[in-house]
């Protein structure tokens, strides 16, 4: 596992990348605020039901939550599945608002 940093992904997303962005928080986490990126809540990750990216076992997966401890472990669960390529976003979703707001 990478860490990637907020203004490092903004920098990507913006440029138009095709990232594979997972946010690992709650429905109600991400219905109150997100950046886009594909809901997967972390409990998916602990009980492996994540069947839908394994096709991306060896691509970058960029994992983020509200404060990047639950990415974290999602970023390790995948590894321990194989996945070679996962980033955890430093700071999470805290980070991100606090650099460009909500």
């Amino acid at each position: 596992m990478q860490n990637i940093s907020v203004e490092e992904l903004k920098t990507r997303m913006d440029a138009g990348e095709k990232l594979h962005v997972i946010d690992v928080r709650e429905p109600e986490e991400y219905e109150a605020f997100n950046i886009g990126a594909k809901l997967i809540p972390l409990g998916r990750f602990q009980t492996m039901d994540v069947d839908e990216l394994m096709p991306l076992k060896d691509e970058e997966i960029i994992l983020h939550c509200r404060s990047g401890k639950r990415s974290m472990t999602a970023c390790l669960i995948l590894e321990s599945m194989g996945f070679t390529n996962t980033k955890n976003v430093e700071g999470g979703m805290l980070a991100w608002q606090e650099k460009f707001g909500s």
